[in-house]
C-alpha cells in the first residue's frame, strides 16, 4: 500500500465516521422535532380549551352583570325613598326648631304682658278702692 492509498483509506474512514455522526445527529434531531411538534399540538389543544372556558366565563359574567343591574334598578327607588325620607325628617326637625323658638319667644312676651296686665289690674283695683274710700268719706 502506498502513501496515497493509506491517505485515501484514512479519508474514507474519516468520511464514514462523519456520515455516521451526521446520521446519529439527524436521527436525534428528528426525534426532538417530533417531540416539539407533539408539545405544540398539546399547547394548541390546551389554549383552545382555555379559550372556550374564557368565553364561557365572559358569557356568565355578562349574564351576572345584567342581573345585578336589574336588581340595582329595582332597589334604587328604595334608596331614593330613604334619602327623601331623610330630607323630610331633616326639614321637619328644622320646622320644629323654628316653631319651638317662636313659641318660646311668644311665651316670654306673654309672660311680660301678663305681668303688666296684673300690675295694671292691681293698680286699677287699688285706685278704685282708694276712690271709693274717698267717696265714702
Amino acid at each position: 500500500m502506498t502513501g496515497g492509498q493509506v491517505a485515501g483509506m484514512i479519508a474514507a474512514v474519516a468520511f464514514l465516521i462523519l456520515v455516521l455522526f451526521i446520521g446519529m445527529f439527524l436521527s436525534k434531531m428528528l426525534t426532538t422535532l417530533k417531540e416539539v411538534n407533539r408539545s405544540i399540538q398539546t399547547l394548541t389543544d390546551d389554549v383552545d380549551v382555555v379559550s372556550k372556558q374564557a368565553e364561557d366565563i365572559m358569557a356568565n359574567a355578562n349574564t351576572l352583570l345584567e342581573d345585578v343591574n336589574k336588581k340595582v334598578a329595582t332597589v334604587d327607588p328604595v334608596f331614593q325613598a330613604a334619602a327623601d325620607l331623610g330630607t323630610s325628617v331633616s326639614d321637619l326637625n328644622d320646622a320644629t326648631r323654628n316653631l319651638t323658638s317662636k313659641v318660646s319667644k311668644s311665651a316670654k312676651k306673654t309672660a311680660s304682658t301678663n305681668i303688666l296686665v296684673r300690675t295694671g289690674e292691681a293698680a286699677f283695683n287699688f285706685y278704685t278702692k282708694h276712690r271709693r274710700s274717698k267717696d265714702e268719706d
